[in-house]
């Protein structure tokens, strides 16, 4: 068997959870413009610069294999029989080839299980555009990567000129594999490391990496598993002083009557949006100018996010108020926060959440604003003692948990249990930082990414953001048979948008009066 590296708890849960309703891979719309005196063969050459670049993403060519009889996490390995051809398609567009049909095949798209046997990645190129546009249309299984891992991808794609920059070829040489004899030999040397220096023991614990086999026979599967729980129980307990002050600090904040009342902001009322979703799709995008969402949130005192969420829940509270079913207490969001260091540029997925009340039920933008400014804020300070807490449970590993946890994940979508069990939060919205400056991907300049991402069963709506230049370009993702066509919702933001900015603009009359 090839050697490979074994995925995090957290990694593979998003292939245990997913089923065929609710795939578990995230992507992108790209809009690029080719040059007005283009001869070539965009797709074509597009294809060869992926290829001449997959050594820096080694993540694009590896392939699961999982453990027998899946007692534990599967592994990535590389896949000896990789053909770019099984990855990168040339794709069409029906008349009249504009963004809104592009829109539409990308939601019925994104609603397709990727195939296991290969890499979890496709990019489907649509060329023929209307305005000498060209779309691409990338997917890839959240087991691999994360927003921000995704950005660091970003980066290996595109170029910050028209002229493709030369990369480096792969440099030659691949590490063996570790026999029985040196894998005995390194893990006493990683004791002796431990126990040698007693005034370094806690940072050598929390250091600490034990020899695996990298095989997926069963022998090594138990040595490997082993070698972890041991690791792991020495992280613990290195990490004891930051476990027992993050849950003092979490103790200390539901025992305080303030904190009390955030929590109860964060129960989640049920809406039409937290139904059973189907195996359908329906996904829009739209874009606002960046620079005047960062003004309107300096005007408030508030974050870019905090702006995002707010148009977030305007679009939301319009669309049920439409069907009359918007309820009294206010809508929650769950708000991914990630937990990658500047500069981790790793192909996994370092991210938790936290739950903000979005304030549906305030009628007035400008105090909707300013009261989800106050909710995000105590919804920060109630989830930071947790932050210390999740790198220590989001790795946490049992042998034979995979092929549980895929059973009930697939008991809980055939059982329709999320209509009648209350929903942790109302929609997804996460925000995206990305490049300022313009890219380019073989010498096609880059308009637009709308993200693609993940609608759940309970949760149906996804409102995703990607920041690139001066704009934020919106996805709207959603289950089909809770919203058919998510492009009238899509529609409501511009709207919302401008609200917003209106009720922060002095009247006219108070701007004359200053001038003067």
């Amino acid at each position: 068997m090839a050697d490979g590296k074994k995925l995090s708890s957290l990694d593979a849960s998003f292939l245990y959870l997913e089923t065929p309703e609710m795939p578990m891979h995230v992507g992108s719309m790209a809009i690029f413009r080719l040059p007005d005196d283009y001869k070539g063969d965009f797709f074509e050459d597009f294809k060869a610069m992926i290829v001449s670049r997959l050594h820096i993403a080694p993540i694009l060519k590896a392939r699961l294999e999982k453990a027998p009889l899946d007692i534990d996490h599967p592994s990535w390995v590389e896949d000896d029989q990789f053909d770019i051809d099984r990855h990168i398609f040339r794709a069409s567009l029906p008349q009249p080839r504009d963004r809104a049909t592009l829109e539409r095949i990308v939601g019925w798209m994104h609603a397709k299980l990727l195939n296991r046997a290969r890499p979890l990645w496709e990019f489907y190129v649509f060329e023929g555009m209307k305005d000498n546009e060209v779309g691409l249309y990338s997917k890839m299984h959240h087991a691999a990567i994360d927003g921000g891992a995704g950005a660091a991808l970003t980066n290996m794609i595109y170029d910050i000129s028209p002229i493709p920059r030369k990369v480096d070829p792969p440099t030659a040489g691949s590490k063996p594999g570790q026999e029985p004899r040196g894998i005995a030999a390194n893990l006493l040397d990683s004791y002796q490391q431990l126990f040698s220096r007693p005034l370094e023991a806690s940072q050598a614990a929390k250091n600490l990496q034990l020899p695996r086999t990298g095989k997926s026979d069963i022998g090594s599967i138990l040595f490997d598993n082993a070698m972890y729980q041991i690791e792991s129980a020495v992280r613990f307990a290195g990490n004891i002083p930051t476990v027992l002050k993050s849950v003092s600090d979490v103790l200390g904040r539901i025992a305080d009557p303030k904190s009390r009342e955030s929590l109860a902001s964060m129960v989640s009322p049920p809406t039409m949006l937290n139904k059973t979703i189907s195996s359908e799709r329906s996904f829009a995008g739209v874009s606002i100018p960046l620079s005047r969402a960062k003004a309107l949130a300096k005007q408030a005192g508030g974050k870019l996010n905090d702006v995002v969420l707010a148009l977030a829940s305007g679009v939301v509270r319009r669309y049920l108020l439409q069907y009359g079913t918007l309820p009294a207490k206010s809508l929650t969001a769950a708000v991914p926060i990630s937990l990658r260091e500047e500069g981790n540029t790793e192909a996994n997925n370092q991210v938790f959440g936290m739950i903000c009340s979005i304030a549906t039920n305030v009628e007035n933008p400008k105090a909707r604003l300013e009261a989800i400014i106050a909710q995000s804020t105590k919804s920060k300070e109630m989830s930071h003692p947790l932050r210390a807490l999740m790198p220590q449970v989001s790795n946490i590993s049992m042998l034979g948990a995979p092929i549980m946890v895929q059973i009930l994940a697939l008991l809980y979508s055939r059982s329709n249990l999320s209509d009648v069990l209350p929903p942790a939060a109302n929609i997804t919205v996460s925000n995206v930082p990305g490049p300022r400056q313009t890219l380019y991907a073989a010498g096609a300049e880059l308009l637009h990414i709308f993200p693609v991402s993940i609608a759940t069963h309970g949760q149906a709506l996804n409102i995703t953001v990607q920041s690139y230049r001066d704009q934020l370009d919106f996805g709207f993702i959603v289950g089909a048979n809770i919203i058919p066509h998510v492009q009238v919702m899509c529609d409501m933001l511009p709207e919302e948008f401008a609200a917003l900015e209106a009720a922060y603009t002095p009247p006219a009359a108070d701007i004359k009066g200053a001038a003067e």
